[in-house]
């Protein structure tokens, strides 16, 4: 089916107004067969448990950007979903409603694999399970945790959701927690820890301890030097960008960039507009917003054709600069597909394939091209869970 599909876009791309060249038509093709052999891997695909019931789910074209048809359309074989926490009070009630959220959104992927679509997608927590679901020709569910503040004062909590299958998470999202500071304090000037706490410290390594990936993509730069620092095993940052080429306190500068390399991680670049190219996407939506007032029937592509959106190039843009500054060994992709991400060319899942082609056009090697989509992450996810087993005497 993924062959079948392919080919469809390959069709597509021929069939545009202007006939391409052989040169093109060889790209094409070669970005074709590469994509079918590699693994694309996103890491950071956010859910609604309203899309994960009986008669609405994944297994049909949801209005979402991340589904099966989607999946299938653009050979997007694993989606890491996100069992994301919008920060609340710091007390017994706020952590009460906390846990409850993450645990319906645990439940819900759980639906999906198990009840819903278990003959097209599968739960896997290693890279041998990526490998048995794909050879079975079936999807892939992987499971993060999007700010670990669900876990209260109760680290057993790590624990419980490793046995769900939670194989990464952050400390933190947008707001200080009782683990770590956020990056949002760099917008207002506060600091809760000035870095992580002392109970931020023990969920580290009990993330270390069971072999559950830390993601530094939310918390402050301290946060994250202080993480880096503590946690035994390498970190990831899940959905970021590099600072120098969009201005934004979520992305990571330089120096950043160099603490995960040192630590043996990887940056999953997103393609989210802001933090793709901050200046583009402002200048975008204030022509959006511009033309809308003026004639809010306006077309997308009448918008597009005043003011150019952000889009794969630039995406791509990221990739380059992130690996030319740590190495092709620490760099991967992520959409932020349903939390706000999607740029021009990689809109939903369905349009997946674009990112490799683009990056075959920048003359990444089909080796290169595969450790981009998953086979850096998947690197680190192996030394995580080998650490764990050192730790657990095993």
């Amino acid at each position: 089916m993924k062959h079948a599909l392919l080919m469809g876009l390959c069709l597509l791309y021929l069939n545009c107004e202007q006939a391409p060249n052989k040169k093109e038509v060889d790209l094409v093709q070669k970005a074709q067969w590469i994509h079918l052999k590699a693994t694309p891997l996103d890491t950071h695909d956010d859910i609604d448990v309203s899309n994960f019931t009986d008669t609405l789910n994944y297994s049909s074209d949801t209005k979402t950007q991340v589904n099966l048809p989607k999946m299938e359309a653009g050979g997007l074989d694993v989606a890491w979903f996100v069992v994301y926490t919008q920060q609340g009070p710091l007390n017994a009630e706020g952590y009460k409603k906390a846990a409850e959220n993450a645990q319906a959104k645990l439940d819900a992927i759980h639906r999906l694999v198990e009840q819903y679509a278990p003959d097209k997608i599968g739960l896997a927590t290693d890279r041998n399970e990526v490998a048995a679901l794909r050879k079975q020709g079936k999807k892939v569910a992987m499971i993060g945790v999007e700010n670990a503040y669900p876990v209260g004062l109760d680290t057993a909590l790590v624990k419980s959701y490793y046995d769900q299958g939670v194989r990464y998470m952050s400390l933190a999202h947008n707001g200080h927690n009782q683990l770590s500071d956020s990056n949002t304090g760099e917008f207002d000037g506060t600091a809760l820890h000035e870095g992580i706490s002392e109970l931020g410290k023990q969920v580290i390594e009990k993330m270390n301890y069971y072999g559950i990936m830390v993601d530094v993509s939310h918390p402050s730069k301290a946060s994250i030097r202080q993480t880096i620092a503590h946690s035994k095993a390498p970190v990831i940052a899940s959905h970021s960008a590099a600072r120098a080429l969009s201005d934004h306190p979520r992305n990571l500068d330089d120096e950043q960039l160099e603490w995960i390399k040192t630590s043996g991680g990887v940056v999953q670049t997103v393609a989210l507009g802001l933090f793709v190219n901050k200046k583009k996407e402002d200048a975008y939506r204030k022509v959006r917003d511009s033309l809308l007032k003026i004639n809010p029937e306006i077309s997308k592509d009448q918008i597009n054709a005043q003011q150019a959106p952000v889009d794969v190039s630039d995406f791509v843009d990221q990739i380059d600069y992130i690996k030319n500054k740590i190495g092709i060994d620490h760099v991967g992709i992520s959409s932020d597909f349903d939390g706000g991400g999607g740029i021009e060319g990689w809109a939903d899942a369905s349009e997946t394939f674009n990112v490799t082609l683009e990056l075959v056009k920048r003359g990444y090697s089909e080796a290169d091209i595969q450790k981009i989509w998953s086979g850096n992450l998947l690197r680190v996810l192996d030394s995580v869970q080998a650490v764990a087993q050192q730790l657990q005497g095993k």
